[in-house]
């Protein structure tokens, strides 16, 4: 029988699941916060980092599939940042890094990019999308992957907000994109973790968180990809982006 403390982290896991698919999202930051500010504050960061992923393979997985069975994936604009994060993520999941110094950064970024969005105009026509071309994807694809598998995330939270900044998608193919980024680097990041000999996922514990996630996850990708309006997704985006800065932020001064 779950005792009320654990009842209320599967709550707050499934919230945030909801939220974060909503925009193409995992939630890695969200359950990292959640996860550091509980009970499971006492495991190393690399436990929580691979359980993070793990939820992340779930909810960007349910994510991905509402998004593109939508219509709104493009593999074009998506291919060349993955193949260049996917060795990167693996490396930063290799490493067994401090994450203060980058919860910092990540914080510091993520209310700028907050900031950015909240500027652009809501006014999304096809002539105004511009794919990138490679020798811009590759090196940003490489840097969020190596970024993402230091820190625990799937690096969704860094490819919304450039996709959108720089005009290379509309909110719903920017949350199909980083769906599948997310889901590409979370599996890298387990891999260099498993490479590394540092995985240990605990299926007691991650079996409940997962089922939390999932139905927060079909919930949330189902709406934002079906019923929410463009202007809609680019909104809950800068709330995502807001609130997982803050989580992280109180995570940094606990």
């Amino acid at each position: 029988m779950l005792i009320e403390g654990e009842i209320l982290i599967l709550f707050l896991l499934f919230l945030i699941a909801l939220l974060y698919s909503s925009v193409g999202h995992g939630g890695a930051s969200g359950y990292l916060a959640i996860l550091s500010l509980t009970i499971y504050a006492e495991y190393d960061s690399g436990w929580l980092k691979q359980h993070a992923w793990s939820l992340n393979l779930v909810v960007a997985a349910v994510a991905f599939y509402h998004y593109r069975k939508a219509g709104f994936f493009d593999f074009d604009l998506t291919f060349p940042f993955l193949l260049a994060s996917v060795p990167f993520a693996i490396i930063g999941g290799y490493l067994k890094v401090d994450g203060a110094f980058y919860d910092t950064i990540l914080s510091i970024t993520l209310v700028w990019a907050a900031y950015k969005l909240f500027q652009i105009k809501e006014n999304y026509s096809d002539s105004k999308v511009v794919r990138p071309s490679i020798s811009y994807s590759l090196p940003i694809g490489g840097a969020i992957g190596l970024m993402s598998g230091v820190i625990g995330v799937g690096g969704g939270i860094f490819l919304s907000p450039i996709l959108l900044l720089k005009k290379w998608a509309d909110p719903k193919t920017a949350a199909a994109t980083a769906a599948l980024f997310i889901w590409v680097n979370s599996m890298a990041g387990l891999i260099g973790a498993g490479v590394s000999g540092q995985l240990a996922i605990d299926l007691k514990i991650l079996l409940p968180f997962v089922m939390a996630v999932l139905l927060g996850g079909y919930l949330g990708a189902k709406y934002g990809s079906e019923n929410a309006h463009q202007s809609l997704i680019r909104k809950l985006l800068i709330f995502v982006l807001i609130v997982a800065s803050i989580k992280r932020i109180s995570y940094i001064l606990i």
